[in-house]
């Protein structure tokens, strides 16, 4: 378990790796605002270019209209690209085109002041031409590298794209010049020529990224990019998943299912524990298995259903939503059984050194839960869970469900610390649930989705489920909320507060769901259940659900049934350790070739334009 242990804290390193780059994207500024920038750096620009080197009446006069040229050219290029070749691209909208523009003028006006400052002390009026048709092809060579890394569109139609934004803008600088200054041909040929430079040192750029994908997984770094931004931006979850298929590989994986039913035999609350990982983010993969699972299970069986988290990590995330129909599928088709045990135990909280374990036990089979709250609890590893089930068996158990309570935020958690623990912890709440008395129980179940708390706030769709569990006079609460975590603390909170409704004992859990994650621009790209939430909005939820799930206590029958899916395609350890690192990769790779290779393009662009 050692060895096991090292690798889930290696892939956990990755995967903090990957997401400490997420927090390094960025939202454009609103269509008004790129606007007003894209027109006040124009029309700024252009004019004080021109009146450094023209400084009169009419050097004003033609530094305004330079100015304003440039922009209505750009807002007409832009306009006319997002009408034609980009019309059906999902990434590049008008907004998103201008805002390529603006970040593009930044480079350009840069070199234009270098050209004009050195124009002025040289008294050489075709150093500002010449800086300016170097910062014509720098802007090139950046749309080309930016369209051929983010857009899914033909090879001409990212040429079309690359070239119409800077040739129409540079049409009212060689009006201009040609007013002022007469061009050489050789400044001329420098067009042609710009572009054979810029597209081969965006190809050789681009080509070198792409293979340190092809050489980790098979397939290329940037179409990796393009796939994550077209669900980052557009929330299109098929062309990423297409690429997890290609990577993924086929699993058994495992379930287990509380069914509680009353007397008549109706389905009255059901408890789905998979040995799947509801990631990897967004709407990709099993990211949003649990709430889907639930409200699956509500609908055929009308019932109160919850899916909480199992011990595992990333690796057992699924790759697409044609796994994750898979599993619903053998899930519904399996939880169709006859109920049978009668009796139960109370439920037993034992805490040993930093983790507390939760246990009842239902006829032959035991609920089992793990936690290290206050500290951090994250994921983890199936072999604990293992290694659980060997131990129930021993004392006479026939089934084990194992749940992650996922119920604590806090820092880092360092597994190897914590394991002991949380085995010792386990163990001995096993054997004292075992060693309890057995009665008649009742369950009474509820659920709620808060209108007010989003996917933004860390509150996935399956909302807020709460089961209660009487045993001879006990009252038990099991609370699942539908998140990626929670922050330190709030569980203590939600446990005193429902103590005070009447209930004994407590338990609160998150589904560990993804779907919250990559939703915002957060340093984790997701937001814990509480961090931004009106906590007492949420304490208040809880209680309701807790109260509701008490007025409907009823006697029930219970039985536990662990089923196999054959042949899911999960991600796997070892390629999603892969992917995590590609984006380091990639950068270093980025880094280590962009001064030698656009060093050498510059060199080649500033000796023609030397000569011209």
């Amino acid at each position: 378990m050692e060895d096991k242990v090292l690798k889930e804290e290696s892939l956990s390193k990755a995967i903090d790796k990957a997401v400490k780059h997420y927090s390094s994207l960025f939202v454009l500024p609103t269509f008004k605002k790129i606007l007003m920038f894209l027109a006040s750096l124009c029309i700024i620009g252009g004019t004080i270019s021109t009146i450094l080197l023209f400084p009169s009446i009419d050097g004003l006069v033609n530094g305004l209209t330079l100015g304003s040229s440039i922009f209505i050219l750009n807002i007409i290029a832009d306009y006319m690209l997002s009408k034609t070749f980009l019309r059906k691209d999902p990434i590049y909208n008008f907004r998103r085109l201008l805002g390529l523009s603006l970040f593009s003028w930044v480079f350009w006006f840069l070199l234009i002041f270098i050209g004009a400052t050195i124009a002025v002390l040289f008294k050489d009026v075709t150093a500002w031409a010449r800086f300016c048709l170097l910062g014509f092809s720098a802007v090139m060579i950046l749309r080309l590298i930016v369209f051929n890394s983010t857009t899914f569109i033909s090879n001409w139609r990212i040429l079309c794209s690359s070239l119409v934004q800077p040739f129409s803008c540079i049409i009212p600088f060689l009006f201009l010049w040609s007013l002022k200054h007469s061009l050489t041909p050789g400044l001329w040929l420098f067009l042609p020529y710009s572009i054979i430079i810029s597209l081969a040192s965006s190809f050789i750029f681009t080509y070198t990224i792409n293979n340190v994908a092809k050489r980790a997984v098979g397939v290329s770094s940037l179409s990796l990019f393009k796939a994550f931004l077209l669900n980052w931006i557009a929330n299109l979850n098929a062309p990423f998943e297409k690429f997890l298929d290609k990577l993924g590989k086929e699993k058994d994986v495992e379930i287990s299912i509380l069914k509680f039913a009353s007397s008549a035999s109706k389905t009255k609350a059901v408890i789905v524990i998979p040995s799947i990982h509801p990631g990897p983010f967004k709407n990709v993969g099993s990211s949003l298995l649990s709430s889907m699972l639930k409200n699956n299970l509500e609908e055929k069986l009308d019932c109160v259903a919850c899916v909480p988290h199992g011990l595992l990590g990333h690796e057992a995330d699924l790759t697409s939503q044609r796994e994750n129909e898979k599993v619903i599928k053998e899930v519904i088709a399996a939880s169709r059984f006859k109920v049978s045990e009668t009796k139960a135990s109370p439920f037993v909280k034992v805490k040993h050194g930093a983790a507390t374990a939760c246990c009842q036990i239902f006829g032959k089979s035991a609920l089992l839960s793990l936690s290290l709250a206050p500290q951090t609890t994250e994921d983890l590893p199936k072999e604990l869970g293992l290694y659980l089930l060997e131990e129930a068996r021993k004392i006479g158990l026939n089934h084990c469900a194992i749940i992650n309570a996922h119920n604590s935020t806090d820092g880092e958690m360092n597994l190897a610390d914590v394991l002991d623990d949380l085995k010792k912890a386990g163990v001995k709440s096993l054997i004292a649930a075992y060693s309890s008395k057995k009665s008649p129980f009742k369950i009474g179940a509820s659920s709620i989705l808060p209108k007010e708390f989003t996917l933004r706030d860390g509150m996935g769709p399956g909302g807020i489920t709460s089961f209660v569990i009487e045993v001879n006079g006990q009252k038990a609460a099991y609370i699942v909320i539908d998140g990626n975590n929670m922050v330190s603390g709030l569980r203590e909170r939600i446990i005193s507060a429902v103590k005070s409704i009447g209930v004994d004992e407590c338990e609160v859990f998150t589904t560990d769901t993804h779907a919250v994650n990559a939703v915002v621009m957060d340093r984790r790209g997701y937001h814990p259940v509480g961090e931004v939430m009106d906590n007492e909005k949420l304490i208040g939820y809880v209680k309701e659900t807790v109260s509701s799930a008490l007025s409907k206590l009823e006697k029930v029958k219970v039985s536990c049934v662990n089923i196999t899916v054959p042949k899911v395609k999960v991600i796997g350890a070892e390629k999603l350790e892969k992917l995590c690192l590609l984006t380091d990769e990639a950068l270093k790779k980025a880094k280590k070739i962009s001064l030698p290779l656009f060093g050498v393009t510059g060199l080649l662009l500033i000796l023609f334009l030397a000569f011209a």
